[in-house]
């Protein structure tokens, strides 16, 4: 059972997921229309799969309207904290930045309000790609690692498509195959289904 509520916004279909948890709520990823989907609800922590504008257009707004904390990985720290970021990188567009209060990196075993997860480290899409895994309920927040049927893409700048499946294989294809893996853009998948049918080299 789904124990995220779910939204999907700006022009990419971006995916957040929300997670209720005594401790504080955590809202994973902050697409444009976020802000206003989620203003009814408490956002105590703001956790970031990577830096890409279409999974953080709304980070600051979030942060200004419930005052909570931003957590993400180093290497996503030039992507937030620069509103010229992407305009170099050959985007017309930018984002209003934002700093993170907790910098991440793969561990074990993290807490955050409470929750207890896994995370890790999977660059190739982005530089700072994190994924969350859930063990007590075999589920993944993935970001744009890997979707159903499909991977990130590598093309942009800071991706490396080979470290990207070595990192899918290691790490994601050795956890339980009944995990459930929400990823950034599209439908929910399996990585048993996913492992089964992976075919990049």
């Amino acid at each position: 059972m789904n124990q995220f509520k779910t939204f999907a916004g700006g022009p990419l279909d971006t995916n957040a997921f929300f997670l209720e948890s005594p401790g504080g709520n955590i809202l994973f990823d902050a697409p444009q229309g976020a802000d206003a989907r989620f203003a009814g609800e408490t956002v105590d922590w703001l956790l970031l799969t990577h830096g890409h504008f279409d999974h953080t257009a709304d980070a600051a707004a979030i942060q200004r309207r419930h005052g909570c904390k931003i957590a993400y990985h180093p290497d996503t720290a030039p992507m937030a904290t620069d509103r010229g970021f992407f305009r170099r990188m050959g985007f017309e567009l930018e984002i209003e930045p934002f700093s993170a209060d907790r910098l991440l990196d793969e561990c074990e075993e993290c807490d955050v309000a409470g929750v207890k997860m896994r995370v890790l480290h999977v660059p190739g899409h982005c530089p700072g790609s994190l994924c969350f895994f859930f063990p007590e309920t075999k589920s993944l927040i993935g970001g744009d690692v890997l979707f159903r049927g499909g991977v990130g893409r590598w093309d942009l700048p800071g991706g490396n498509g080979p470290l990207l499946f070595k990192g899918i294989r290691e790490k994601l294809f050795a956890l339980d195959p009944a995990t459930v893996v929400y990823p950034g853009h599209g439908p929910a998948t399996m990585i048993g289904y996913e492992r089964e049918h992976f075919q990049y080299e």
